[in-house]
């Protein structure tokens, strides 16, 4: 770090702002432009404490700024490392965030982030109790909640815990799709921040690694399609065509530099494609994460949900008293009174791999004398104005009542009788779409092992 103390300013990437100082320098600018004998003292004085009482939609703004800068910094830091090894740095080194805390749970609720739910019956009771405590002293707080859980009736006290777990399941689904939106860095640091490490991204949990190499278990969550990467794919060829002499990380550079001097006007097409291959990408993932089964619980686990409402509320929800409490227990508890937990462990293990047969499917679908169908691949859309005219008469269901042959006819009829101009919406409507198949087809083969793309290649090449 002291090599690159001493190098030129001008050599040395510059570092990244947080959004608070993008936004001061905006504002500052508006202040020097009404003001333009004001000096820091009265700019910051002026401004004062602004920022904190921005809205979030506002704040917003700036924090997206600040990631785009963070991206082209990492981007050029990455190439300057490259060419200066004797610095001796690291990834560590450049990718510190330029956010807050707050600012990154405010990016992260924007982005469809879920709240956690509570983790027991317990926990939700004294949860929505307080919610009403709210001129009591927090120290009591606590203790009144102990007292009315042992009042409650043991069915009552399974309804909390019942509910409890549908919030459960219906936080690792809404968690699933979150995490399919974000890169694999944020994955990373999201699992992290819940401490949910153990958590699979599948919705199987620790108890489970037997399973977690099946096929439901292993699928890694697809990078998200921006619209800055759409923009990328679309111009890298006439780019690399234009200056072969870039390698590919300059030419990386070069387009998030054009991406970022691009107008919004411009970037408006490719942040509706974005949205577009979004939508259908979550469509895809909640229909695949709704389908997952609940993972099995052993035997143990099972008897101490059922119980960790009493030992909570003996242990004025202390979670570790309660979880020795609760394994001290279980381990003097006598064969005989184990029996029935074993017993709806067993059966939760079998509905599970009933479950989780059901809901596989081969990875390849082959129907004789049709094209073999990979999984995940992204289907080809018409390839011109006459095939999308064609497709959307079909599908409709206007002509079902003719055969096949004279319901050709008729589309080949009306085509011919369209005036020009339709022609033309159709020819761009059907552009439109092929170039949304190729950046959802180019993000497909990425995702691709080298076996399967080899097998796929393979397979396409004897075909044509």
């Amino acid at each position: 770090m002291e090599n690159m103390k001493n190098m030129k300013r001008s050599d040395v990437p510059e570092k990244p702002k947080t959004p608070q100082q993008l936004w001061y320098n905006h504002e500052k600018k508006g202040v020097l432009k009404i003001h333009p004998d004001a000096t820091t003292k009265d700019i910051k004085d002026s401004l004062g404490k602004q920022w904190t009482q921005l809205s979030d939609k506002k704040r917003l703004k700036w924090i997206n700024k600040s990631l785009e800068q963070q991206k082209l910094y990492e981007e050029a830091m990455r190439e300057f490392i490259q060419q200066h090894p004797e610095l001796n740095m690291s990834r560590d080194d450049i990718n510190k965030s330029t956010l807050t805390k707050a600012e990154r749970q405010l990016k992260d609720k924007f982005d469809g982030r879920p709240t956690k739910p509570p983790p027991n019956g317990y926990s939700m009771f004294c949860a929505e109790l307080m919610s009403t405590m709210k001129d009591v002293p927090s120290t009591e707080r606590m203790v009144i909640c102990s007292q009315q859980w042992k009042l409650l009736k043991q069915n009552e006290k399974d309804s909390y815990q019942k509910r409890c777990e549908q919030k459960k399941k219906e936080y690792e689904i809404e968690m699933n799709r979150f995490l399919c939106s974000i890169s694999e860095e944020d994955q990373q640091r999201v699992l992290g921040e819940d401490k949910m490490l153990g958590f699979n991204k599948k919705g199987t949990t620790s108890n489970s690694k037997k399973n977690s190499k099946t096929k439901a278990g292993s699928e890694k969550p697809k990078r998200p399609i921006s619209a800055m990467f759409i923009f990328a794919e679309e111009k890298r060829p006439k780019l690399h065509q234009e200056k072969p002499e870039l390698s590919e990380s300059e030419l990386t550079r070069t387009l998030a530099r054009m991406w970022n001097e691009l107008s919004a006007k411009k970037k408006e097409k490719y942040k509706r494609l974005e949205a577009s291959l979004k939508a259908d990408s979550e469509k895809k993932v909640q229909e695949e994460r709704s389908r997952l089964p609940e993972s099995p619980k052993n035997a143990q686990e099972i008897w101490q949900l059922s119980v960790i409402g009493d030992y909570l509320a003996r242990f004025r929800d202390d979670r570790t008293k309660a979880q020795k409490a609760m394994e001290a227990a279980w381990n003097t508890m006598e064969k005989k009174e184990k029996i029935m937990w074993i017993k709806k462990a067993a059966e939760d293990q079998k509905r599970y791999e009933r479950e989780l047969s059901e809901m596989r499917s081969p990875a390849t679908v082959i129907t004789s004398g049709k094209k073999m169908k990979f999984e995940g691949e992204p289907k080809k859309p018409p390839s011109n104005g006459y095939q999308k005219f064609s497709q959307e008469l079909l599908s409709g269901g206007e002509l079902n009542h003719l055969p096949m042959k004279e319901r050709m006819g008729e589309i080949g009829g009306r085509w011919q009788r369209l005036p020009q101009r339709e022609k033309d919406r159709y020819k761009k409507m059907a552009e439109e779409k092929q170039k949304q198949y190729k950046v959802q087809l180019e993000h497909w083969l990425k995702s691709l092992s080298s076996q399967e793309r080899a097998a796929y290649t393979e397979y396409n090449s004897n075909v044509t």
